[in-house]
């Protein structure tokens, strides 16, 4: 592991097939390709631990209702039509 401005890093070997693996490094700009692949393995976590918060309210109260789901999507990406960007 090494200590980098962004905290401590470990490299890891990844593989996967090759077509979607060229569409990242054309687009992860200055960052690079592990500042890219950085924010696609947390945004996954981040869909996982909702995925899991819904499991266990389903699992409690029972599944959600259209109306449930249409307010959780406004309250969770209001900020992307008013121009703030949100998720």
């Amino acid at each position: 592991m090494k200590q980098n401005r962004s905290g401590v890093t470990e490299n890891i070997s990844v593989s996967m097939p090759s077509e979607p693996a060229s569409e990242p490094r054309s687009r992860s700009g200055r960052r690079g390709l592990s500042g890219y692949v950085t924010e696609a393995v947390r945004h996954q976590l981040t869909m996982d631990g909702l995925a899991e918060i819904v499991a266990a309210h389903e699992e409690e109260h029972g599944a959600l209702t259209e109306q449930e789901i249409e307010a959780a999507r406004r309250e969770l990406f209001a900020d992307e039509h008013t121009g703030r960007g949100a998720v």
